[in-house]
């Protein structure tokens, strides 16, 4: 779209971008819309977005304001995209199991706010011996924080980033239809 500069200082972009967005979702042929900015004129985009319903997915740059990746569904960072180091495959610890590490490229380190998210969001699905399933693990840990993607940490999935840690023990269970294995995490005791 080619917008021109009628006035310095204006970012006249930004605008039509806004307007196009809002044309869009009163046409109602729309389920979601992703935003790629780390500019945080857009955080109200998103919310407005988000009360009609519609999933806003956030994309930008690390230096992204913390209102515009709160008011998305999901914020993923441009940087972990396309990486291809993450997750790297080193020796067998175990005969026929390999064992992932963390790769270089990661532009978060794991502490202990990390650590402690996990370990609040465990605790909160547990059952009665302590174990949540991964997937409601994610989703719930999402919630809480909605830039949350274990690629900002240099693993491609969240079980391998919980797996290193060393708090969590994991279990892999075979599903009903035993075509799929379930992974369960719990505090170690």
């Amino acid at each position: 779209m080619q917008q021109y500069s009628y006035t310095s200082g204006k970012n006249s972009t930004d605008s039509a971008m806004i307007i196009d967005a809002m044309d869009i979702l009163y046409s109602d042929n729309v389920d979601g819309f992703c935003i790629i900015s780390s500019d945080s004129d857009f955080t109200r985009l998103a919310i407005r977005l988000r009360e009609s319903g519609k999933l806003v997915i956030g994309m930008g740059e690390k230096k992204t304001p913390m209102p515009f990746i709160s008011a998305c569904d999901k914020f993923v960072y441009v940087e972990i995209l396309g990486n291809k180091d993450a997750e790297s495959v080193v020796e067998e610890p175990h005969p026929g199991k390999k064992r992932e590490k963390k790769s270089e490229s990661s532009i978060k380190t794991i502490d202990k706010k990390l650590i402690a998210l996990i370990a609040s969001s465990v605790s909160d699905l547990a059952n009665e011996e302590g174990w949540a399933f991964l997937g409601d693990i994610g989703n719930l840990i999402l919630k809480k924080q909605r830039d949350f993607d274990p690629r900002n940490y240099g693993f491609k999935k969240l079980a391998p980033l919980i797996k290193s840690i060393g708090k969590f023990e994991a279990d892999e269970r075979l599903s009903d239809k035993e075509k799929n294995k379930l992974v369960f995490i719990r505090l170690k005791p």
